[in-house]
Order: structure tokens, then sequence, then C-alpha cells
């Protein structure tokens, strides 16, 4: 028992200090404690002896009665309470990973309005050119198959002026002798000394009379109303050149490969990109040398010529390939309009290699993307100020890989962190939580993507999973393609410089 002289006169008004494991606390005085256990011990307030003399007090002790929350508690506490229960205790990695993220995304939503609204330019009633007397279809080519003789049908179905068949001397007899089967007169088959795509476009250039070239691949079927269409677009004066929309044909008969498939995606996803672009300030690219078409006014410039077959990367590496990159930059530094014909009546179809050598296709045309994109936005840098969002398309290709392959990188750095105890600053998810997570997320976005295709060939689904694990795949080539810009060799064919 605590004497009354004890509590009023020494105790009243003054606690003494105490050493506890959480730092040096005060003693409480009998009435403090007594308003403790009235607090922790009831939910009503307990009726007061009349005598201090008739209190009983539990002895003093060195730690308070309500326990204290460790700050990892705290912390695990807070976490499972928040929205962002995924991210909590990875704030500042996952933040700038969202933005970057919400930035994509906002600029794809962009890209889908753009192509929603997208439209293609009608044949006018009365056209300036007429196929017949305006167009000549120019044919760089080594092979003298099939293909050939089923796209050249194609090609005249459209009436063009003449078509002209560039090759090298030791094919001449095999193409002339297709030439003469299918139309010996407008049909012409015209030599270079040596295998070079640019020297055989520069060779057909200067062989054209007509005011428009069209230069198409051996294997680029065209559907009748295409020149019609192409022609369309140089109703306006200030349009150079015109490209167009394309899809894989099989080469078998049973239908397209995976390889063969992954080209149909890709191209239909090009198909989207360029009529968005061509809608938002009417740049593109490319345009694809399967099928474009110009002024020959313009291709018949020396200057162009000279350039044309005298392009060399970093000064010393002859470029063979490229020759659309090259065409489609003369136009924007020369002050011509482009436009992209998106549409059936317009849309060629074209054979794509049906096994691996598809990849060495991929390599090639990369190469190409990367030379040119930073001749464009470095060196030339006439898209600027002419396609301002064509200039960012090329910067946002140049950091894609890096962004595609964080994803990835990132998952598995999580999954190793939450094989240990959060204690020991594991992660709080599960391994097959993140991959399950990561997974769904990655297929339902790139789904998205391909739907465009997908509603006319929905059997494609099946080559979804490839498809995306192609993109991880084409990210690593695209760093690689980087560090190898001076292999300018062709790749898929034997004895083209």
């Amino acid at each position: 028992m605590v004497s009354t002289k004890n509590s009023s006169s020494q105790n009243g008004s003054r606690t003494d200090a105490a050493q506890t494991p959480f730092g040096t606390q005060r003693k409480p005085t009998g009435g403090s404690i007594l308003r403790q256990h009235a607090d922790c011990r009831s939910p009503h307030r307990p009726t007061l002896p009349s005598s201090p003399s008739s209190i009983q007090l539990d002895p003093p002790r060195s730690e308070p009665q309500t326990s204290i929350l460790s700050r990892r508690q705290v912390h695990s506490l807070r976490t499972n309470t928040t929205m962002l229960y995924l991210t909590a205790d990875k704030f500042p990695i996952f933040v700038p990973l969202g933005l970057l993220g919400a930035w994509r995304y906002f600029w794809y939503a962009i890209r889908l309005s753009a192509a929603v609204v997208y439209r293609p330019i009608p044949p006018p009633l009365n056209p300036t050119y007429i196929a017949s007397e305006d167009v000549t279809i120019i044919v760089p080519t080594i092979d003298a198959g099939e293909e050939f003789k089923e796209a050249a049908y194609s090609w005249l179905v459209g009436s063009p002026a003449q078509v002209l068949i560039i090759t090298e001397a030791k094919m001449q007899e095999p193409l002339q002798a297709l030439a003469d089967e299918v139309d010996p007169v407008r049909i012409k088959v015209l030599t270079v000394p040596k295998a070079n795509k640019r020297l055989q476009m520069a060779h057909g250039i200067r062989n054209t009379t007509t005011d428009i070239i069209v230069f198409a691949d051996d294997d680029a079927i065209w559907p009748p109303t295409l020149l019609p269409y192409i022609l369309a677009c140089f109703e306006d004066q200030q349009v150079g050149g015109v490209g167009t929309s394309q899809r894989v044909k099989p080469t078998g008969g049973k239908g397209m490969t995976v390889w063969e498939t992954l080209a149909a995606f890709r191209l239909s996803i090009r198909n989207f990109e360029i009529a968005a672009s061509t809608h938002i300030d009417g740049g593109v690219p490319c345009l694809s040398g399967r099928t474009a078409a110009y002024r020959t006014v313009i291709l018949k410039d020396p200057a162009f010529l000279h350039g044309f077959t005298n392009d060399y990367w970093l000064g010393k590496y002859l470029l063979n390939s490229g020759d659309d990159k090259f065409l489609t930059r003369w136009m924007v530094s020369h002050g011509w309009n482009t436009y992209i014909q998106v549409c059936a009546e317009a849309e060629i179809l074209s054979t794509m290699k049906p096994d691996w050598r598809f990849l060495k296709q991929v390599l090639r045309w990369t190469r190409n993307t990367w030379r040119s994109d930073i001749r464009s936005i470095f060196t030339e840098r006439h898209v600027w100020t002419r396609h301002p969002y064509v200039a960012y398309s090329m910067i946002d290709k140049f950091i894609n890989p890096f962004t595609l392959l964080v994803g990835p990188c990132l998952v598995i750095y999580l999954c190793i962190k939450s094989t240990r105890a959060i204690e020991d600053g594991g992660y709080h998810l599960p391994a097959w939580n993140i991959l399950l997570s990561y997974a769904v997320w990655i297929l339902a976005t790139r789904t998205a993507k391909l739907l465009p295709h997908l509603w006319f060939r929905p059997q494609d689904i099946i080559h979804v999973p490839a498809f995306i694990l192609f993109g991880y795949y084409f990210a690593i080539m695209k760093l690689y393609a980087l560090f190898t810009l001076h292999v300018t060799g062709w790749g898929t064919r034997v004895g083209v410089a």
C-alpha cells in the first residue's frame, strides 16, 4: 500500500525517469496509472474511491503496458491496406516504368484514332494520268520462276505503257522467254553487268519515257485497281511518291507456315502504322520497295542518280539494299510529299521466306532501318520540321528494344526476390503470381494489336505466342544489328552485291 503522505507530498506533481528498451521514459504518477487502467481494462471509467489511501496500485514497471508495433509490421500493414499493393515496396522502380508504359499507350491511342479516321484517295472521274500512257513498271530481278509469271499477269491487268525487267546478263535468256510468253510487246528485258539492285533500278530509270515510274518486286501481285488508285494521289502536284498496303501470300498450298504468319502479323501492324502517320502529318518512315510509285522527273535528276548509286555508310561501305529508304528520304529532303493508299483496292500480295531464312530478311531490313533513321534524325534532320510525328516514331523505335527487354528482366528480378523471406528483403508476391500476371498482360496487349489481322484470319491466333517470343528475339536482333551496320550484304541472295 502507498501512504497518503508519499502520494500527496512527493508524487502528486512529479514523475521519475526510468530506462526502458525503447529509451528513457517517465514513470507515470498514481493518477496517470489510474487513467491508464481505466482506458485499458474497462470501456467505462470506474467510480473513484473517496480516499486516496484505499487505492491499490500496481508496482512500477519498466515497460509500457500497451504493445508497440515494429517498423516492419507497420510497413506491412500499410502495404496490405493500400491500393498500390503490388508496387508499394518497389515504388521508385514501378512509378517510372508505369509512366513510360502510360506514355506509350497514350501514343498508341493516338495512332489508333488516326488510323480509324484515315481515308484513301479515290480515283477522279477525269484523271490527269492514265496508266496506258503515263506508267512504266520497273522490276529489278535475278529470278525467273513461276512467281514472276503470276505477278507479271497481275501488272498487265492495269494496262501500263510498258514493263522493264532489269537483270544480269546470264538471266536475260530465261527472263526473255517468260516475257515472250506473257506479253512480248509491253515487257522488255534489259541487262546490267552485275546483279546490284540499285544499279538495276538506275538503268531502268534511264530507259523510262513516261511521267510515272512504279517499282515492283518480282513476286508482287497487284489487284486490278492498283494503278488507278496510285495515280489518284499524283493529282496533287506536290506528291512525289506513293506507297501501298501489303499482305502475305503463302508460298505453299497448305496455308502459311509460322514464319509466314509472323511476317503477316508484321505487315498488318505496318499497315496500321502507315495509315496513322499518313493521316497525322502526311509522312511515312518508308515507301516500301515491294511496290511504290514516283514522278520520273525526280528520279532522272543526275544528282539523285549519282547519290542513289554511290550511297556509302560511314563513307566506306557501299549500300545495295535499302533503296526504298533512300528514295523516301530523298522525297522528304527535296520538298516532295508522299502518300500511302491503305485500302483493298491498292493492297498488294507478296511472298515471304517460309522458313528460318525469314530471320535473315528481318536482319537486313533492321540494319537498313537503323542506317536510314539515324541519317534522318541526326544527319539530314529534314524530318523534324516536315514530319514531326514520323521523327517521334523513329525515336520510339530507337528505344523500343530497351523498353521491351525491361519487362522480362524485371520479372526475373522479382521472381528471384520472391524466393527470399520478406524479413530478408524478399518480394511479397510468389513467383507464380508474378509470372502469371505478366504473361496475361503481355498476351492481352499483343493480341489487341493483332486484332485487325485476326479479324480476317482468326485461325492465326494460335501463332500469337510465337509472335510474342519473336518480339523479344527481335529486340535482341535490333541491338545486334545496331552494332553490325557495316554489314551491307543482301543476306538471302547468292551473288548479289
